[in-house]
């Protein structure tokens, strides 16, 4: 059913950007990797699929560098469900792009891992490099935790690809 959600969600978003795509104004992601991938255990480490839109109308350009919000969710193969919306910030040497991030969330661990909370939040570094016009190829790493604010505090490591398209 989730799943279902995810993908309908995914449709949607796509084909509502699609049509926007004369006004260029929609970064959409996509993304897969691991979930949990320092898992002592073994139990919890899944992979992950996902999607993130940025807006770039929205961008900032601020003494601290240019910044810009961020939405998303991602689905693990445990069913787990991570929505999440924040700030990302945007540093370049050239075609590299070094992009932390920022972002509260949603987490409604379905049959995967309990993170101790339904409100998580996501930090992340991502490392892009420009690979076609306005295409973006990355690797990123995130940790997601509830900051000791659930039962639980035992969060999770992961890593994805993502290719990044401007519409």
């Amino acid at each position: 059913m989730k799943f279902k959600f995810l993908i309908s969600l995914l449709i949607s978003v796509l084909s509502y950007n699609f049509a926007l795509a004369d006004q260029g104004d929609s970064d959409i992601s996509i993304y897969a990797g691991t979930f949990d991938v320092i898992d002592k255990e073994g139990d919890d480490k899944t992979a992950l699929f996902g999607i993130e839109h940025k807006n770039p109308k929205l961008f900032r350009d601020t003494f601290l560098g240019k910044f810009k919000p961020v939405t998303g969710g991602f689905m693990t193969g445990n069913s787990s469900i991570y929505l999440y919306t924040g700030v990302e910030g945007q540093y370049g040497i050239g075609p590299l792009k070094i992009l932390p991030s920022f972002a509260p969330g949603y987490y409604e661990k379905g049959d995967g891992k309990d993170l101790g909370s339904v409100l998580e939040f996501k930090s992340e570094i991502k490392l892009g490099l420009d690979i076609f016009d306005n295409s973006k190829l990355s690797y990123s790493y995130s940790h997601i935790s509830n900051n000791d604010w659930g039962n639980v505090n035992p969060g999770t490591d992961n890593q994805q690809i993502t290719f990044s398209k401007n519409f």
